[in-house]
């Protein structure tokens, strides 16, 4: 009961814990706390997630665990005890090494990545492997045909070509050739099972954690130039405004003519003198790209922004050396639209074909109290954001600009970001709402990346059958096992999002280790009660500046949320203005090792100072397509076309 002199501002909602459905315990990674007494076997282990309360164990070997990464299993909570009771697991190494920290940070989000087993392996093709006279047969012999891949330097495996080319009739085909894992990896098998529960590639800073073998991933599915490859093959007949005539799906046979970067290719595009049948094929996609994008943000595709800034990492040490800074070029467009365009033609023909069993991905709308801090920074600088639709919210950020403020667009296109909600996979007949709303899509699906996407196999599995390529598999039909397929596939991606930002977190605090003190320029990203949340652009980093402590307010701090706007003293820190830090890292607590800021202007006259690190966004923030492109050096940060 609430006593009367209780001042209401300061009440918090508080509950009771009446009892626990399911017990989630899995062995948790952290370090060991020696207890004081000399002789003591008991000791208390305190875990990486800071949401796990310390564990008491018992061991005789902790004067060798001081300073190690361990892993320690929970057994039991007595009713009287402050802290469970748990048995050491395993050491991992020591604390702060990148094999060690990079372990810790896969095993605490669930990442399968131990060596694929014999069982797996011995599903792999015979080596040597060649293309047989049966699958001329079978397949569309394409290996005629100009295509080419564009990747990111060091690509090795590459799911995708492209080709462009003029037909007697003036019309244009173009072709999205993807790489056949589905050949290689039959339903039901121990390879299968692997890859399904793996769920999708994961791509940390300098390492990369397979869905499938080696051998598949960067030699046998990855379309090498001038070798004979295996492909899925979405081919259109299209005019000179890039509208689709006709649409054709097929096995087929490729050999790449090149495998380029996306500056090669842009160097192709842009030198006049040259005229060979790549370039052409080059040319004649970039054109068809830009109107092809230019119609979709017609429609109300959102351009959305991350503060992200990709590492530059050494080849031998594999630390982090320095910041890679990019122009994102036509070519990066260019791919990306044609990738989209084949997902959004295949989701219709999968779903034509089997409408209560076709694995498709939507993007909800987001919710209208979504919306609101967006809508008052807005209004923070006399702007107006309208979010009755993706079309109406595009349109109002295209338009939201500031006089001698270049930054604030994508500032405001940051926090768009954070607006949004997750894209999801879904079974066609387990829901109803196709609508991809980053897209500005009624249907979508993955079906371009099954090298590194189960989803795109499963899809790639219902196409086949949709065009009598191959027999019907019973599970794909059972709706209700195809979405409990979908929600490993959703939980398996958001864990992979979760471990990539651990490892740019981690390869952070690495960049900053032997930098000392840095000043840099910032902007208020966020303003909050007692704290103002900093981005700095140059970093991609974010922290969070408290001026009084969060428990105990202070007649110095004036808060008004209406602005929001924050007044310290006698200053006035409100949305977007520009600060001065020092950016150091923090590391007394070598388990929690942290980025710190300080602020240096403008000067106030006390603060109290705690920082955390925000590298990437929270598990509300959407863009599958920025921890996958970013990290692996598809794309750079600054403004993209919100693609999935």
């Amino acid at each position: 009961h609430l006593k009367t002199f209780v001042n209401p501002s300061v009440l918090k909602p508080t509950g009771r814990v009446v009892g626990i459905i399911k017990r989630n315990w899995r062995p948790f990674c952290g370090m060991l706390s020696q207890s004081m007494i000399k002789e003591a076997t008991r000791h208390l282990f305190t875990p990486a997630d800071r949401r796990i309360p310390r564990i008491r164990i018992e061991t005789r070997q902790a004067a060798n665990l001081v300073g190690q990464r361990i892993m320690v299993a929970i057994d039991g909570w007595p009713k009287n005890s402050r802290y469970p009771n748990g048995h050491f697991v395993k050491n991992l190494g020591s604390a702060g090494d990148k094999e060690t920290e990079t372990e810790v940070l896969l095993l605490e989000h669930d990442v399968p990545h131990q060596p694929f087993s014999q069982a797996v392996l011995s599903f792999l093709p015979k080596m040597p492997w060649s293309i047989t006279e049966e699958d001329l047969k079978v397949r569309a012999d394409l290996r005629h045909l100009c295509v080419c891949s564009v990747d990111p330097p060091g690509c090795t495996d590459i799911d995708d070509t492209l080709h462009c080319r003029e037909l007697e009739n003036g019309n244009l085909e173009v072709g999205v050739h993807i790489a056949d894992v589905s050949h290689f990896i039959r339903p039901g098998n121990a390879l299968d099972q692997e890859a399904a529960s793996r769920g999708t590639t994961v791509y940390l800073c300098g390492k990369r954690i397979d869905m499938v073998p080696e051998l598949l991933s960067s030699n046998l599915c990855s379309l090498r130039s001038n070798v004979e490859r295996l492909a899925f093959s979405c081919i259109w007949e299209m005019n000179h405004n890039a509208e689709i005539l006709k649409a054709h799906f097929t096995k087929s046979i490729i050999n790449s003519k090149a495998s380029l970067t996306y500056a090669e290719a842009q160097m192709r595009i842009d030198d006049g003198t040259m005229k060979d049948d790549i370039t052409k094929s080059l040319r004649g996609l970039n054109r068809l790209a830009k109107i092809l994008k230019g119609r979709r943000i017609a429609k109300g595709a959102l351009t959305l922004s991350s503060p992200e800034v990709p590492f530059h990492i050494n080849s031998e040490t594999h630390d982090p050396i320095d910041l890679q800074s990019k122009e994102l070029k036509e070519t990066n467009s260019m791919v990306e639209e044609f990738m989209l365009l084949a997902n959004i033609s295949v989701a219709q023909k999968i779903y034509d074909e089997f409408s209560e069993c076709a694995l498709l991905r939507k993007h909800p709308s987001p919710p209208p109290l979504n919306y609101d801090i967006l809508i008052k920074a807005a209004k923070s600088r006399d702007l107006n954001i309208h979010t009755d639709s993706a079309k109406a919210l595009a349109d109002s950020l295209n338009n939201a600009t500031v006089e001698n403020f270049p930054y604030f667009n994508t500032l405001l296109r940051i926090l768009a970001t954070r607006c949004m909600m997750q894209a999801v996979y879904f079974c066609s007949g387990m829901d109803s709402d196709f609508h991809h709303y980053g897209l500005a899509s009624p249907i979508y699906t993955h079906f371009t990346s099954p090298i590194r996407r189960y989803a795109d196999i499963i899809v790639h599995r219902l196409l086949a059958v949709a065009i009598n390529a191959d027999s019907t598999y019973p599970d794909l039909m059972d709706k209700h096992k195809q979405s409990a397929l979908c929600n490993n596939l959703n939980y398996r991606h958001k864990m992979a999002q979760y471990a990539q930002r651990a490892s740019v977190a981690f390869h952070t605090q690495l960049f900053f280790k032997n930098k000392g003190i840095i000043n840099e320029e910032g902007f208020i990203l966020f303003v909050k009660k007692n704290a103002i949340i900093i981005l700095i652009p140059k970093f991609g980093l974010e922290g969070a500046v408290f001026f009084d402590n969060k428990d105990k307010p202070s007649p110095h701090l004036s808060f008004d949320s209406e602005g929001p706007t924050l007044k310290v003293e006698e200053h006035t820190f409100r949305m977007f203005d520009k600060v001065k830090v020092t950016i150091s890292l923090d590391a007394s607590n070598i388990q929690h090792q942290r980025i710190r800021m300080a602020l240096i202007e403008p000067v106030v006259c006390f603060c109290f100072l705690d920082f955390f690190l925000l590298l990437l966004r929270d598990c509300n923030c959407i863009i599958t397509w920025v921890s996958e492109m970013i990290l692996t050096g598809r794309s750079q940060p600054q403004l993209f076309l919100y693609s999935d």
